[in-house]
C-alpha cells in the first residue's frame, strides 16, 4: 500500500475513542490520512501534517468534532474555526466540516 491516501483525503478528528472515522465516512484503511488531537483543533503540528499530506498527494481535507467533547460544549464552533484555519492554509481542494452525533451514531455537515 502506498503511502498516498488512495481517496486523496486528510481527515482532522478529537482523539475520543467513540469516533472511528473511517466507517463515518465509508472509507477503507489506506483511504485517508487520520490526524487526531484533543478537540480536533488545528495545532502547528496538524499544519505540517496537512502540509505532509497535501505533498503526498491529498486534495481534500475533512474535520471531525463531535458531541460530548471532553473540551465541553461548543463543537460546531470549534469546527468551523478548523475548517477555516485550514481552508486559509492547507491549499487544499476542499475543507468541510462535521459534528458526529456520539448518542444516535449520526453524522452532520456543519455549514
Amino acid at each position: 500500500m502506498p503511502p498516498t491516501p488512495n481517496k486523496k483525503l486528510a481527515i482532522l478528528t478529537c482523539m475520543d475513542a467513540r469516533v472511528d472515522p473511517l466507517p463515518l465516512l465509508g472509507l477503507d484503511v489506506g483511504d485517508a490520512h487520520i490526524l487526531r488531537n484533543a478537540g480536533g483543533i488545528v495545532t502547528d503540528d496538524v499544519l505540517r501534517s496537512i502540509e505532509t499530506s497535501t505533498k503526498l498527494g491529498t486534495e481534500d481535507i475533512a474535520v471531525i468534532g463531535h458531541t460530548d467533547c471532553g473540551l465541553g460544549p461548543g463543537e460546531d464552533d470549534r469546527v468551523r474555526e478548523a475548517v477555516e484555519k485550514l481552508g486559509e492554509s492547507a491549499g487544499a481542494g476542499s475543507v468541510s466540516g462535521y459534528v458526529y452525533d456520539v448518542a444516535s451514531g449520526e453524522l452532520r455537515e456543519v455549514v
